[in-house]
């Protein structure tokens, strides 16, 4: 029998031993691929939903709130800012593009963005049915949301006042959904878009109910829809520069000249990457203790194997194996372990990763989970190998070591 299959036949000779190595192995295997999962995905996420984003300007507060609620949509905003301040920043030789956002609505969960055509052409997406809208009340559905919600290319509904699912319903101003947008992976995927005008529209009707707007059913009555005007307001503004210089300048002018607030994207998500770095430094340390307490397991086990064996591993040097064969196969039985470990760590990994999406409900937030096989998961299978060859080689030395007789001896 060749040294893999002999190996392979003296690992499960110890069944319990064996499976018990493999599944310590394996847990801290598994940690290792769900940190790189995590910080992998996480960070891709969030490359992604930048989208070319130079700055976000919004009201005063902190800036970290107005980069997750204006960019990544996972906070609330800290308030709204005049239209005709950010009309003001086009006017800005530095500024090359404004793109207006506005929030407050919501459908099952899924945030109603007001703003221009400009927001899905910043992401290069494209339409899997239907348009664009092209008038107040339509909407754009992200990819996400027609699958998680059923909806399709002319049907309608009204949206929830508010950003949680729980709001009271705007049931007198439904919105008519035009088309659909092809999936992404960017936060497009589940946002649904419309006009600037159409959030105006829908809560001019939702304060008029208050008693403090009064033109909102004159307008209705006619036949029109709110038009823009210099008074409205916004949620936040995204801007691109003309040149990269301008991340010097623009933001310090925005913070110390207006009443508004300039966030870079860039530096705050790098801050919270480095701040969820922190929590991940724990889970490494943890990772890198199962990782020790394993290969030790797997020492003992191939040492005691070399004391159990002395009689087969006696036979098999009589009938003319090398003591360097008999040295291979205590290492390739190491190596077994590995391999086993490996797949079993990196399914484990995998499995963890969904369930944390699925509790935290990040396959509808940061688009992160589902069977990822990205390239630094080979480090996986290499860790496991290296750890399990580093356990077994003073095991293989001794074994080598050992002559016929001192091997036939009885204790």
């Amino acid at each position: 029998m060749n040294t893999p299959g002999l190996a392979w036949r003296y690992l499960w000779s110890r069944p319990l031993s064996a499976v018990l190595n493999v599944l310590l192995l394996a847990l801290g295997l598994a940690s290792i691929t769900f940190l790189l999962l995590v910080a992998n995905q996480v960070e891709r996420a969030f490359q992604r939903d930048l989208a070319g984003i130079d700055v976000v300007v919004g009201a005063k507060g902190s800036p970290m709130q107005l980069i997750l609620s204006g960019v990544l949509h996972l906070d609330v905003p800290p308030g709204n800012i005049p239209l005709s301040a950010v009309n003001g920043l086009k006017t800005n030789p530095l500024v090359a593009e404004v793109i207006p956002v506005s929030l407050g609505d919501n459908f099952h969960g899924y945030r109603i963005v007001g703003t221009t055509l400009a927001y899905p052409k910043l992401y290069g997406v494209t339409l899997s049915e239907g348009r664009l809208w092209y008038a107040p009340m339509q909407v754009v559905l992200g990819a996400t949301v027609a699958r998680k919600l059923g909806l399709h290319t002319g049907q309608r509904f009204t949206g929830a006042h508010g950003l949680g699912a729980s709001g009271p319903m705007h049931a007198e101003n439904p919105y008519f959904v035009t088309g659909v947008l092809a999936p992404s992976g960017t936060v497009l995927d589940r946002l649904i878009l419309t006009d600037t005008a159409s959030i105006w529209h829908v809560h001019d009707d939702h304060e008029d109910d208050h008693g403090e707007v009064h033109d909102a059913h004159h307008n209705k009555a006619h036949g029109q829809l709110a038009e823009p005007q210099q008074d409205r307001e916004v949620t936040m503004a995204l801007v691109r520069y003309t040149t990269p210089l301008a991340a010097m300048s623009f933001p310090r002018w925005v913070n110390t000249t207006t009443s508004l607030q300039a966030a870079a994207p860039a530096l705050e998500v790098t801050r919270l990457l480095h701040m969820l770095g922190l929590g991940t430094d724990v889970l490494r340390a943890f990772a890198a203790m199962l990782l020790l307490t394993a290969a030790l397991s797997v020492f003992i086990a191939l040492w005691n194997a070399v004391r159990e064996r002395r009689a087969d591993l006696a036979l098999l040097r009589m009938l003319g194996a090398p003591p360097a064969r008999i040295a291979t196969l205590l290492v390739t039985e190491g190596l077994w372990l590995g391999v086993l470990a490996s797949v079993l760590g990196l399914l484990l990994g995998q499995l963890f990763m969904q369930a944390l999406a699925h509790f935290l409900g990040l396959e509808n937030s940061l688009m992160v989970g589902g069977m990822v096989w990205q390239l630094e998961l080979l480090l996986v299978p290499a860790l496991a190998l290296g750890v399990s060859l580093l356990a077994a080689l003073l095991p293989a030395l001794g074994a080598y070591r050992s002559d016929v007789l001192e091997l036939l001896q009885v204790r």
